[in-house]
């Protein structure tokens, strides 16, 4: 992690509207006397909201003498936590792209070059429209659902590039925006259809459990006199138990069908490019040199076949691309195809793969 710092250019003061200034002490009386200190992650919090969305040094003073700290002790959770900006940043929006293994892994690199592209090349600049900036930073928890940016306090989930670009441009046009999975999942569930815990009668009381008792205890053996311990009082016999109650018989659980396997169609394939020359496949996002290789073998050369697939044809592809499978929807090829086939082409390419 880069060391952070003030900005240099800093406001003359900064002071709490009357309703954050209420709000603060009624946070700061949760705490007993003495440990008002416990409040400052809040009072940061609700002073950036204020403020533009970042933490000045007229914040820190100010949060600092309201809670009885000295002024570097507030510095230090300040520059600790990159939930906390201390340079301006975008109007709309300021993108912290999750860089940690589990997002790398599932292509937060081509996040990042999303971002350097529509935004700024480098961190820490806002957009030329003043509306966007955006840094790479730490794990923000959310590894099952990777790769994922977080802007504010709202995270953003299992991106790909192009659901990146629509996410800017509908922040940017002031459409409301979907937070969390961008995918068809809930919050953290599996992806696609249930795998486990799947038999019905785990659901519908159909299992009964009988307890088992423990064995009695072996006899004792004779002491070492030769004479054998003394006999144990009798136990009172047990109470009657009263008759058993008649068992209410369930229904015997439904079939459960097995599943029909998923249906399969063939796309439109080419023995050969139209007009012997064929699309760049590379500049779909995850397509390299051996998808590519992959898919000229299918007979698919053009953005056009790709971005006329069906569901059908996605699984009949899909279901050759041996170690490749899933790429198609998690990168979201027809989408980009569409794109690339309307004539479109990236204005600024970056690094080594062209597509913004």
């Amino acid at each position: 992690m880069s060391v952070r710092r003030l900005h240099p250019i800093q406001p003359d003061s900064f002071s709490f509207n009357p309703e954050n200034l209420a709000w603060a002490k009624q946070t700061i009386a949760k705490y007993p006397a003495g440990k008002q200190a416990s409040a400052v992650i809040p009072l940061l919090w609700r002073a950036q909201e204020q403020n533009d969305n970042w933490v000045t040094k007229p914040v820190i003073e100010y949060i600092a003498t309201m809670l009885d700290m000295a002024y570097i002790r507030v510095l230090e959770v300040a520059t600790f936590y990159t939930m906390f900006q201390l340079q301006p940043v975008g109007s709309v929006a300021h993108i912290q792209v999750c860089g940690t293994t589990p997002c790398m892994l599932r292509g937060a690199e081509y996040l990042k070059k999303v971002c350097q592209s529509r935004i700024h090349h480098e961190q820490h600049h806002i957009s030329a429209d003043g509306k966007f900036s955006w840094e790479e930073v730490e794990c923000l928890g959310a590894c099952v659902n990777a790769p994922m940016v977080q802007i504010f306090k709202d995270t953003y989930e299992d991106l790909t590039p192009a659901t990146l670009e629509r996410l800017i441009d509908d922040l940017a046009a002031g459409r409301k925006v979907k937070v969390g999975p961008q995918i068809d999942r809930h919050n953290a569930a599996p992806q696609g259809v249930q795998t486990a815990l799947t038999d019905p009668s785990l659901y519908q009381g159909q299992r009964t459990f009988t307890r088992v008792e423990a064995p009695p205890p072996p006899p004792a053996a004779p002491s070492a006199t030769g004479t054998a311990p003394a006999a144990a009082p009798p136990a009172a016999a047990p109470a009657a138990a009263p008759p058993p109650a008649a068992e209410k018989k369930e229904p015997p659980p439904a079939a459960v069908a097995p599943a029909a396997a998923p249906v399969e169609t063939a796309p439109v394939l080419h023995a050969a490019p139209k007009d012997g020359k064929a699309d760049e496949l590379e500049l779909i996002w995850g397509v390299g040199p051996k998808l590519r290789e992959l898919l000229n073998k299918m007979g698919v050369w053009h953005f056009d076949q790709v971005a006329s697939w069906t569901e059908k044809e996605v699984r009949w592809v899909d279901a050759r691309l041996e170690d490749f499978r899933g790429r198609i929807e998690r990168d979201d090829w027809i989408e980009q195809s569409k794109k690339l086939a309307s004539g479109w082409r990236p204005a600024n390419p970056i690094g080594d793969k062209p597509h913004k």
